[in-house]
């Protein structure tokens, strides 16, 4: 069998890694259900296929579908896996390793746009080449790349750290490791969560050792937070959606520490973002959870579940700069500023 003559069809459903982890916990399964399965996926992708769930080879090429696809069948697995007592499938995980196997279709922030119009063609050297197949509404691009087998790992090797505008200087070799903070875990974002740059680990030891508990959650900041708030009435700003994830054991640091009466206190926005999303009812828990969030915190809005937050400043007219005068007041945040830039 050769490329040119194997032909794969458009609706062919994906047997992926969760197929194959709920078949071999089937099988594994003290229930008496054993049917000798080949541990390959195969039986639980024709049961998403039949139940009209499955990922199909054509919906890799709209990855927008994806977020949304991947929430619909990890309803189905997660509750499946929890009954049985298996971990659960990382929502945001599985997104990545789609979109590695995706058209290398990118949403991407350009400077001049007015000299990428649709259909315009980049070139990067070694060897990969761009054309830009759609332009959003606020001026983003979607690039469609050419020419590399493996664009992450292209990327990893040749591209640039996205430093801040107000660090003046080409990036270094260092701010790989400077500018990304150290509890960094899955890949996916488009900024680094600057609060966290000011936790080493010493840092977190020393919390460690004064009985302050440490937990992580996971959010993916997509190209929407640098995006200025250009609405006259800020209640009509269109908030963009950003993946994230709680983990089972996040959620439970979080428990014993409502119910111990401590602070909950948010390193940096990011994670403020999440923790209010997930936040629950007067006298609920807070639960394992995955999925998107389009949360817009803005002055009038209350925080439910955040106590404290640490955090830098902000550019002005950016939703990141509304949450902060939403949490601390708008008085306050005025006069913050005027104080660090007298300084």
């Amino acid at each position: 069998i050769t490329p040119e003559l194997l032909m794969i069809a458009d609706n062919a459903p994906l047997i992926l890694s969760l197929h194959r982890e709920l078949d071999a916990v089937r099988e594994n399964s003290n229930s008496g259900l054993k049917i000798g399965t080949t541990k390959r996926g195969i039986g639980p992708a024709y049961e998403d296929k039949v139940g009209r769930r499955a990922i199909r080879v054509c919906d890799l090429a709209d990855p927008e579908s994806l977020p949304g696809k991947v929430d619909a069948l990890l309803l189905h697995h997660n509750a499946l896996l929890k009954g049985m007592g298996a971990p659960l499938i990382d929502g945001a995980e599985l997104l990545n390793l789609l979109r590695e196997v995706a058209p290398a279709e990118w949403q991407a922030l350009v400077r001049p746009g007015g000299k990428l119009p649709l259909g315009a063609r980049l070139r990067f050297e070694p060897g990969l080449t761009a054309e830009v197949a759609a332009v959003g509404e606020r001026g983003e691009r979607r690039l469609r790349f050419a020419g590399v087998g493996n664009l992450p790992a292209w990327i990893e090797e040749h591209g640039h750290v996205p430093l801040p505008p107000y660090i003046r200087r080409p990036d270094a070799v260092l701010d790989r490791e400077r500018y990304q903070t150290v509890y960094a875990q899955p890949s996916g974002s488009a900024a680094a969560p600057t609060a966290g740059l000011h936790f080493t680990p010493r840092v977190l030891e020393r919390l460690r050792q004064r009985g302050i508990e440490w937990t992580t959650v996971c959010l993916h900041v997509g190209l929407g937070t640098f995006q200025p708030v250009t609405s006259d009435n800020i209640e009509e700003h269109p908030m963009h959606s950003e993946r994230y994830s709680v983990g089972a054991d996040a959620a439970a640091a979080l428990n014993r520490t409502r119910a111990a009466g401590r602070r909950i206190v948010a390193v940096g926005t990011t994670a403020a973002r999440v923790l209010e999303t997930i936040a629950p009812a007067p006298g609920g828990e807070f639960l394992e959870s995955q999925g998107e969030t389009s949360i817009y915190l803005y002055p009038g809005r209350q925080f439910r579940a955040v106590d404290a937050m640490l955090t830098n400043f902000h550019a002005p007219r950016t939703t990141l700069l509304m949450m902060i005068a939403a949490f601390a007041g708008l008085d306050h945040v005025r006069h913050a500023y005027q104080h660090a830039l007298a300084q």
